[in-house]
């Protein structure tokens, strides 16, 4: 009986042992970075392409890093605690400042509600404290969800988030006039409507996309007339795909931020 009770044990602990190892799995830094992962598939594919570009010029010009990334399966945790340890396993925003933010965002469904949580590393809290968080959520993306547009919600959060942490706002002024003005539908930023405005921004990712295929055409035209004029620096060249490259900072979150369900 005694060596049984050992053997179940046995099992019981490599059991729990697997099982945690497979889910933390997902919070091991990748090896290249992604600053959207839609495992839920919660976005269109040009949707994915503007919220990536986004962030990519965001990036570039703060070194401030957002992280989206949506799921079906929290692996147990409760999101918060899921977007804490992956903004902390990934390394997202630089070790040097800590300017991470990660966006998690995990679908309603017949049996389970919806949840969503923007968790903020040591340097942003700061400029967006929690209960901006908490605000940012139940102003900016729960309505939003609640009407099925996921992608909305997710871009007006991104837009305070960049705008807080540039300065264009305080959270005091987030908390008085500029809630309202992120918060309408039919006001967002320029009196127009936000199908207008993803509407133009869908022509924009378009429009550069043409104009990058083009640039490519005339310089491998260019390359072929003129091979003798045509040096590379380094072995690489510097492209739109260039901003998707590089790898996370190392930055590191100490559970500030706050979460939403509806």
């Amino acid at each position: 009986m005694m060596i049984m009770k050992k053997i179940l044990f046995l099992f019981s602990f490599l059991a729990v042992f697997f099982t945690s190892s497979a889910d933390d799995a997902v919070f091991q830094r990748p090896s290249a970075k992604m600053l959207v992962v839609d495992n839920a598939n919660a976005f269109y594919d040009w949707q994915l392409e503007l919220l990536t570009a986004k962030l990519d010029s965001f990036e570039m010009a703060t070194s401030t890093q957002i992280q989206i990334y949506t799921t079906t399966d929290l692996h147990g945790y409760s999101i918060a605690d899921f977007g804490q340890r992956l903004g902390e396993g990934w390394g997202v925003g630089q070790e040097s400042f800590n300017n991470g933010i990660v966006i998690v965002y995990k679908p309603k469904t017949e049996t389970e509600d919806g949840e969503v949580t923007i968790q903020t590393g040591y340097g942003i809290e700061p400029l967006i404290p929690d209960a901006i968080c908490k605000r940012i959520i139940e102003n900016e993306m729960i309505p939003c969800f609640c009407d099925g547009y996921v992608y909305r919600g997710i871009d007006k959060a991104v837009n305070v988030c960049i705008s807080l942490t540039k300065g264009e706002f305080s959270a005091e002024d987030y908390v008085g006039s500029c809630s309202n003005y992120y918060s309408s539908y039919d006001d967002y930023g320029s009196g127009s409507s936000y199908e207008e405005l993803e509407a133009r921004d869908y022509v924009v990712v378009v429009l550069f996309f043409v104009f990058m295929i083009v640039s490519v055409i005339l310089s491998t035209r260019y390359a072929n007339k003129h091979p003798s004029k045509v040096t590379y620096s380094g072995g690489s060249r510097s492209s739109y795909s260039s901003g998707r490259s590089g790898s996370y900072g190392g930055g590191h979150f100490g559970g500030g931020g706050a979460s939403g369900s509806w």
